[in-house]
């Protein structure tokens, strides 16, 4: 059961990001209260036992990944801190284009039935998915959203990590269907283009502000 391991991992950018790269966007209030905590985990489990030829269907989701994130530019950007003169600090969203991670897997030991009939979450369970332990607050470094797709022996599981500072459950909803939408058929266009503005109450200043503390460790 399980023997998992990665086959390959490759970061996927936006084609053209064209001016999209300069985009800095301020965090909210709402936004901000997600930091310290880990990521949002999302995954789907298809069963299929005939062979599948998965290169082709692995190139496939890759180029519709890479044409999705173009109407979504946050996604493939990092988090950035700010030291102000005041001893604090602001934390933003920079659209850089820095790509969203993908990794392709394979547990060829493991069938769909090994993960549906458990009682409880098997214990392999947790590597199908991408950016293990990564907190929200790691976006400045780490990806905010990644894909991996594991192969099993009679089926597929694809699962994302998504940063909840950047995605909550409204637009991953909104970006997975895009990316079904665009894998069915063209990169030119979405039926529902996204919102990028986040939305402030009246009276706070952007970037806001906290404190911030450097602690002097003496050895």
């Amino acid at each position: 059961m399980s023997d998992f391991r990665v086959l390959s991992t490759s970061t996927i950018k936006a084609p053209n990001a064209g001016d999209s790269t300069d985009r800095i966007i301020h965090l909210t209030p709402w936004d901000l209260q997600f930091l310290p905590f880990g990521s949002n985990q999302k995954g789907f489990l298809y069963h299929h036992p005939t062979v599948v030829n998965m290169s082709n269907k692995i190139q496939h989701f890759k180029q519709s990944l890479s044409c999705a994130l173009a109407f979504f530019p946050p996604f493939t950007g990092r988090l950035e801190i700010t030291e102000h003169e005041d001893n604090t600090i602001s934390c933003s969203l920079a659209c850089k284009n820095a790509g969203a991670l993908f990794v392709h897997a394979k547990a060829e030991n493991t069938c769909v039935a090994d993960i549906l009939g458990s009682t409880y979450l098997p214990s392999f369970f947790h590597s199908f998915f991408p950016l293990n332990g990564v907190i929200n607050y790691e976006g400045t470094s780490h990806p905010l959203l990644a894909f991996q797709v594991t192969e099993l022996s009679d089926g597929t599981f694809v699962s994302w990590t998504m940063n909840h500072v950047v995605l909550d459950g409204m637009s991953n909803s909104h970006f997975i269907n895009s990316l079904a939408e665009i894998s069915r058929g063209s990169c030119h266009q979405i039926s529902v283009p996204p919102t990028l503005e986040r939305l402030f109450p009246n009276g706070i200043q952007r970037p806001i502000r906290f404190p911030f503390v450097k602690l002097l460790i003496v050895a």
